[in-house]
């Protein structure tokens, strides 16, 4: 009985050393694709700021998404789907609404095929001349085999929504 017992927890043991294998293998797969993931994110990041489309456009995969929230009477806000709806629609609608006056990027963190940016900004709204204020920002970025396939932006849609709208 003692020798049936032993080799029970040994064969116990054997096993959960292997998942245990596997699973380490798994998390260190998982950091490499998390720290391309970053890369990719941060580049499509830092050409989107600096307005350098052909960069852009080399990050995008063929099925890009851009995802603005907000108040959806303001013509930015909204779901851009495609590479030639961004550039020819969301873009130009977007440059000629706001005018970014101050940008921060204070944290990121990526996990797999996501990453995430979170920073403050402000801007005026071109249409009223208002400044925003300062507000908090956030994206979620999606990489998938080096290509961004979509971008969801979240910011402070009633400071934005405010100054559009004042008159």
């Amino acid at each position: 009985m003692i020798k049936k017992n032993s080799m029970l927890t040994l064969i116990g043991l054997i096993a959960m050393f292997q998942l245990s294998a596997v699973h380490a293998d798994s998390d260190v797969a998982k950091q490499v694709d998390s720290a391309k993931t970053l890369g990719t994110a941060q580049a499509f990041l830092w050409a989107a700021g600096s307005g350098d489309a052909d960069k852009l456009d080399s990050l995008m995969s063929d099925d890009f998404v851009w995802h603005n929230e907000g108040d959806s009477n303001i013509p930015w806000i909204g779901n851009w789907q495609g590479k030639e709806t961004v550039f020819n629609s969301f873009l130009p609608k977007f440059g000629a609404g706001l005018k970014v006056t101050s940008w921060t990027t204070d944290y990121s963190f990526a996990n797999g095929e996501q990453a995430v940016f979170m920073g403050t900004m402000s801007a005026i709204a071109n249409e009223s001349g208002i400044d925003t204020g300062k507000f908090s920002w956030a994206v979620r970025v999606h990489v998938v085999d080096g290509k961004v396939k979509s971008w969801n932006w979240f910011e402070d849609s009633y400071a934005v929504s405010k100054a559009y709208h004042a008159k």
